[in-house]
């Protein structure tokens, strides 16, 4: 996993939170005893569910020190988060809901995860899940394309990964279904209109540009050449107009009831 930042995370927090309120709304849990949000970053949205169940445990796990010690602002009585990897994480107890939001584009191979996690959740439990399926966005095939040039390259080799971060929403409903689940599995591209000025640059800082910048956090100068050549190359790709720009972003959504009987 890369570092975080959780400040440059939030700058564009409602856009950010949009797919999550739209995945949750399709989970139709009534009265859940335990809910898991695995990757909860900054809490924010973790703690929207625990207004969505008042009477649940919610715990929200994340790998990152400083957004769990941003989450820690959204603790309470029933509200608690837990530092720990979501590869290898597993509950003491089944899981009633269990939520990743914007986080399996980051574990390679992660089918199997999915399938480990339907195996968590109690007779009749919910798992849903969100991953960006836009690496073929230009915000992505051209932060590859300066990785790839001289003198960037002996550096960032293998630091990005392109379209093969996410599976198709095919697999997604496949690996789900085998495991005894209802299935729901849809995708959505959003057209966010981004404030401010270098917005597109903004956005990736906060998420999709985190490895490189981790690459080269030992050399400021290469970090700052990389981010002035791919920074060009998204005003070309992404014109600022007097209203905003225009960002593309499609998400792959999918939310599983396991059966009654655990599957």
């Amino acid at each position: 996993m890369p570092s975080w930042d959780p400040a440059a995370y939030a700058q564009y927090a409602d856009e950010r939170a949009r797919p999550f309120t739209d995945l949750m709304a399709r989970v139709a849990a009534t009265a859940p005893h335990t809910v898991v949000d695995l990757g909860c970053g900054t809490g924010a949205l973790t703690a929207s569910l625990a207004r969505r169940w008042p009477d649940a445990d919610i715990l929200g796990v994340d790998s990152s020190a400083p957004m769990l010690e941003r989450a820690a602002e959204h603790a309470g009585p029933r509200v608690r988060f837990a530092a720990g990897d979501v590869t290898t994480w597993r509950p003491s107890e089944p899981v009633d809901v269990l939520v990743t939001n914007a986080v399996l584009q980051w574990v390679p191979d992660h089918l199997p995860l999915l399938a480990r996690w339907v195996g968590h959740l109690a007779p009749g439990g919910w798992l849903a899940m969100q991953v960006p399926g836009n690496f073929d966005a230009p915000s992505h095939a051209l932060m590859r394309e300066v990785a790839a040039q001289h003198p960037f390259a002996a550096r960032l080799a293998g630091v990005l990964r392109g379209a093969d971060s996410v599976a198709e929403p095919s697999s997604y409903a496949t690996v789900l279904a085998e495991q005894g689940c209802t299935v729901d599995v849809w995708e959505t591209t959003y057209l966010h209109v981004l404030p401010g000025p270098d917005a597109v640059l903004a956005w990736v800082r906060g998420t999709g540009l985190r490895p490189v910048l981790d690459a080269l956090a030992d050399d400021p100068a290469m970090s700052r050449a990389f981010v002035a050549a791919y920074g060009e190359r998204l005003h070309a790709a992404y014109p600022a107009r007097s209203w905003g720009t225009l960002l593309a972003f499609r998400r792959i959504f999918a939310v599983a009831r396991r059966t009654s009987d655990g599957g």
